[in-house]
């Protein structure tokens, strides 16, 4: 990667800059940055396991698992080892290289419960896929003992803004979700973290998150940007619309500002065309989630399936990615700046 430059002192006005740049040249210039980095072609197709669904203490507000709120979602117990193994063996058999598993705790806890996730971890990790798991707050000890198991990858969002954060969650402070991540940060478990677009944010609250992300050192390998599934119920359920735009805009300061990281195009696909998603593939976005059963965690939110994913990756020219592949290392493309080279000639 040594042809590409990273930077992790940006400031929001820099950001911003990039952020609001016209349309068109920010997608090129984001297109460019992408395919210094990555293989243009290849998407990571993922899949999203909920092992333990409902009854969360916190109380987000755009969740459809949170026990504050009556969404009509129904608190399960933790799925066995064999159901979980079974689910991720068909998702391999589809084209998915990256298993996450996600349980609606607010912290983990030292107990059977905890045990029996480092044991789905090792029955996944057999399988040959990048395992993820997103399980709410843990320290560093939990952290090592989920990268013994052969954890690859951690997920924790940090959902918007340091700004905005306390208009969406009072449970969680934005510092402690800050400290997950330096925990996971102690070992050799690669980060996955991002955000939520359609949570009432501003343009700047977009970009302090952004701002976040960007000037962590090093930054996230893995970037999700989720689109707000408004559930009914929630307190976010009256949301506005977030226009595909925005999204792309979204997409392509986090790749330009981020050239190494996966930018994961989460939930909420289901409200974008196939052409939205050709659009935001074209600005850095390599990595979709898909399903057997067309839902993200719960019923409350939906996503494409194998069969729709397939086929929209053949029309587009597209091929799934393989587990633990590396960044490219590429020259420009024609000549152009790309990594911190092109975010400056933006600047110029």
């Amino acid at each position: 990667m040594s042809n590409i430059s990273i930077r992790f002192d940006w400031t929001r006005d820099e950001l911003r800059a990039i952020h609001d740049l016209p349309l068109l040249e920010l997608v090129h210039r984001a297109a460019t940055v992408h395919r210094a980095g990555h293989d243009p072609r290849e998407v990571q197709v993922c899949r999203l396991i909920s092992i333990k669904t409902g009854g969360c203490p916190e109380d987000c507000g755009y969740c459809s698992q949170s026990a504050h709120y009556e969404t009509g979602i129904a608190s399960q117990p933790l799925l066995d080892r064999a159901t979980v193994v079974a689910i991720a063996e068909r998702a391999k058999a589809n084209g998915v290289s990256r298993i996450c598993m996600g349980a609606a705790w607010r912290n983990v806890r030292d107990d059977d419960q905890f045990e029996a996730v480092l044991d789905m971890v090792r029955g996944v990790n057999a399988l040959g896929v990048e395992v993820c798991c997103t399980l709410g707050m843990l320290t560093e000890a939990q952290a090592r003992r989920l990268e013994a198991a052969g954890l690859h990858a951690y997920n924790h969002n940090l959902d918007t803004s340091r700004e905005h954060y306390g208009q969406i969650t009072t449970t969680r402070a934005y510092d402690d979700r800050l400290e997950t991540l330096a925990n996971v940060r102690k070992t050799n478990v690669t980060l996955c973290t991002g955000g939520i677009l359609g949570l009432g944010e501003s343009v700047a609250d977009r970009i302090g998150l952004l701002h976040t992300l960007a000037t962590m050192q090093p930054h996230p390998e893995s970037v999700p940007v989720n689109i707000l599934t408004r559930v009914p119920g929630t307190p976010l359920e009256s949301q506005a619309d977030v226009s595909v735009w925005e999204t792309v805009r979204v997409i392509a300061t986090a790749r330009i500002a981020m050239p190494r990281s996966i930018i994961r195009l989460s939930a909420g696909r289901t409200q974008l065309s196939e052409e939205a998603q050709a659009m935001c593939f074209l600005a850095g976005a390599n990595s979709i989630f898909s399903s057997d059963a067309k839902i993200m965690l719960t019923e409350a939110s939906p996503t494409n399936d194998y069969a729709e994913d397939t086929r929209l990756l053949a029309t587009l020219g597209l091929y799934p990615r393989v587990p633990f592949k590396a960044p490219a290392s590429k020259e420009p493309v024609d000549g152009e700046p790309f990594g911190c080279a092109a975010a400056a000639a933006t600047l110029g």
